[in-house]
């Protein structure tokens, strides 16, 4: 006797297991009717000392403001200029404009690697905008906003990515995984969600200084099933670390559905088990994602802790360039996407208030692309993937220890001489 789990047979004896359902799988309609989806400005904004247990409801529920006429409303309705939300808008179509040009860099083999943020723009725009410079960034990997508001060069992203001579981490990182010590950008790591921890470490030494820095971090909905989640939060609120906890549930894990790690709740709402208070905010409305990352900002420097936030979202895209979304979901999936473009979003909020057109826009986009491409000719001046010129391989010996040890200087100089 057997049964059916989504479609598939399965024996009788397993029929009380349960399988989580995806949005959709490939050859089906996508699906996101279960989504509740509050109206915009329906939310309360909270003091800055609110009880961890008094976000309940913004743990389950979902801040926004843009509403679907493109209108800031609500509480959360953040007091920006025309000035800074073109700024917001220009970061957003620069970052999607140097996704495109590296992706089919890629495609036609001049670097090996790279992953798009398409649909997820307004996360790292908008929060590294509600920061501080002197605030500590630990990102995870579709996050490069960060870097564009922040004042990276792209010409040096671009090095990177094809770890020529102009490479500042040497050729010794996957590309897109970042550093920049200067823009206080930790280092990307590939074990996933080490940041997590390291972030609440830096956060609770800057307050053990007197500093009025903080700490923010990043993971993916997947990256929440790692143990370094759980050991960040509970030292977060043990020691109120002035840190913000950023899950960005953009759905997918790779292949796997959000909803294998969500376990039928909000990611929030795990906040609210380690005390912190959580909120959960439409993570493709610029405006909303702006507030809350400047509302748990000024918490964590009044002395009022940890803020942990889920970004709900949605990866456009595939996973990286070694991935194929059609394998694993429908093909028009991101269509159907119910919360919209972020860019799209933030643009007809502009043109709504008079601060923007279709033309300027266009305009803007072709302008960016151009940049771009000019960019990755200043580049590679500086070296190909396939030809160089690349750091020499006695340079592994560097940046290792304050001081180069004996053994390894020899054995330096046994590299160098055959070079």
């Amino acid at each position: 006797m057997t049964n059916s789990v989504d479609g598939a047979a399965v024996p009788a004896y397993a029929s009380k297991l349960h399988i989580p359902r995806a949005s959709s799988r490939p050859g089906e309609t996508s699906d996101f009717q279960s989504l509740a989806i509050p109206p915009a400005g329906s939310l309360r904004q909270p003091p800055l000392d609110v009880s961890p247990q008094d976000t309940a409801d913004l743990a389950h529920g979902l801040v926004r403001v843009l509403d679907d006429e493109g209108r800031a409303v609500g509480a959360w309705a953040p007091e920006l200029t025309p000035r800074q939300l073109r700024a917001g808008l220009h970061h957003m179509l620069h970052v999607r404009a140097y996704d495109e040009r590296m992706f089919r860099m890629q495609r036609q083999g001049k670097l090996s690697f790279y992953m798009k943020c398409t649909g997820e723009e307004a996360v790292a725009v908008a929060q590294a905008m509600a920061l501080e410079d002197g605030d500590m960034l630990f990102p995870t990997y579709r996050q490069q906003g960060l870097l564009f508001v922040r004042g990276r060069p792209l010409v040096d992203m671009m090095c990177h990515c094809i770890s020529n001579a102009g490479d500042n981490l040497k050729g010794r990182q996957m590309p897109v995984f970042y550093s920049w010590k200067q823009g206080n950008f930790f280092s990307i790591s590939g074990n996933l969600a080490t940041q997590y921890s390291q972030a609440v470490g830096w956060a609770m030494a800057s307050a053990y200084k007197g500093e009025d820095h903080i700490a923010a971090a990043w993971v993916g909905d997947g990256s929440t099933a790692e143990a370094d989640v759980h050991n960040a939060m509970l030292f977060a609120a043990t020691y109120r670390a002035p840190v913000l906890l950023n899950v960005v549930n953009n759905q997918w894990a790779i292949s796997t559905p959000q909803s294998f790690a969500s376990t039928g709740t909000t990611f929030a709402a795990r906040g609210l088990g380690f005390n912190i208070p959580s909120l959960r905010v439409d993570g493709n409305d610029f405006l909303a994602v702006y507030a809350v990352t400047r509302w748990a900002a000024a918490r964590a420097r009044e002395g009022y802790g940890p803020t942990f936030v889920e970004l709900f979202t949605y990866r456009v895209e595939g996973h990286s360039t070694s991935d194929n979304p059609e394998g694993y979901r429908s093909r028009d999936e991101a269509a159907a996407w119910p919360l919209g473009d972020p860019v799209e979003r933030l643009k007809q909020h502009l043109v709504n208030l008079g601060e923007w057109s279709d033309e300027q826009h266009t305009a803007l986009a072709a302008e960016l692309k151009a940049s771009v491409a000019s960019d990755w000719k200043r580049a590679i001046a500086l070296g190909t993937l396939e030809d160089g010129p690349h750091w020499p391989v006695e340079s592994m010996f560097e940046d290792v220890f304050k001081e180069i040890p004996e053994h390894l200087r020899r054995q330096q100089e046994k590299v160098r001489a055959k070079s």
